[in-house]
């Protein structure tokens, strides 16, 4: 029974539990106040950049918004696909939940780097802060989950299918 467990599976789990609740909030608020939002700690780095140096405003300020706001709620919901499937006993023995935590981790650590990377630009110590942590926590179950190596299967020995085999015969 205790085959099946990972070491990525727990700390997709843990990640998960940050990531659902922090990142849904985050678009939430974009989805319905998206200049107010943009501004809030988590998302000035990007509003600062885009703003400032790509002279962006208006309407086309509040569409960039809202792509924040959807890339956000595809890492949230990969992220729920996978709890998912790893409360699934059958999917956690096979490992099937492994995509979607892939999945979650690499588009979630493409926004936590590119909002990196304008908050260094920017010169925002606190959301830098911010987007780098989470870009490690990211990338450390990333790691994690590519040298894990994959569950296999449990092999049936001789005696065990011999068993078998003499269980079906007295069965008649």
């Amino acid at each position: 029974m205790a085959k099946n467990w990972r070491i990525s599976s727990f700390s997709g789990a843990l990640l998960a539990a940050y990531f659902i609740p922090v990142w849904g909030m985050v678009a939430y608020g974009i989805m319905f106040a998206p200049v107010h939002a943009l501004y809030e700690q988590s998302n000035i780095s990007a509003a600062l950049y885009i703003s400032d140096h790509l002279n962006v405003a208006g309407i086309n300020l509040v569409r960039l918004a809202w792509m924040l706001a959807l890339s956000r709620i595809t890492v949230v919901a990969f992220f729920a696909i996978f709890l998912t499937l790893w409360c699934v006993p059958a999917t956690r023995r096979s490992g099937a939940y492994d995509e979607a935590l892939g999945v979650a981790l690499g588009i979630g650590s493409l926004i936590c780097f590119t909002n990196m990377v304008m908050a260094s630009l920017v010169g925002e110590t606190g959301a830098l802060r911010l987007h780098a942590t989470e870009l490690l926590l990211l990338l450390g179950t990333a790691i994690v989950l590519v040298v894990q190596r994959p569950v296999e299967p449990e092999r049936e020995t001789l005696a065990g299918i011999a068993f078998r085999r003499a269980e079906l015969l007295n069965n008649r």
